[in-house]
């Protein structure tokens, strides 16, 4: 997983890449868990943001990436509880199965 954060540790985007690799292809329960953690952050955005965030999904080569758009300062923050709960879900997914099956790499954010 990779997030994108602004100075302010708010997610602006994030990229789940790769299979987990823990089990074998359609078993992968770390995977599972992973994209269903990052399905669901998305759809709780496009269905309570004002503007719908840039989603890109590439099943076969286990890729899904959600850009946040140009938001409210207050809306940002209500995006965070979505996005915040997203990381602590794979955060325990990375504690419980290892990092060598779970990786997050934090960067910064610079808005175009």
């Amino acid at each position: 997983m990779n997030l994108w954060l602004d100075d302010s540790q708010r997610i602006h985007k994030f990229e789940l890449t790769g299979h987990a690799g823990y089990a074998e292809y359609g078993l992968d329960v770390v995977c599972a868990a992973v994209s269903a953690l990052g399905i669901s952050a998305v759809n709780g955005l496009e269905r309570y943001l004002p503007n719908k965030p840039e989603v890109e999904v590439d099943d076969l080569q286990g890729f899904l990436s959600c850009t946040l758009p140009e938001l409210e300062p207050v809306t940002l923050d209500h995006a965070q509880w979505i996005l915040g709960t997203m990381v602590l879900g794979i955060e325990g997914i990375q504690q419980s199965y290892g990092s060598e099956y779970v990786k997050i790499n934090r960067r910064r954010w610079t808005p175009c």
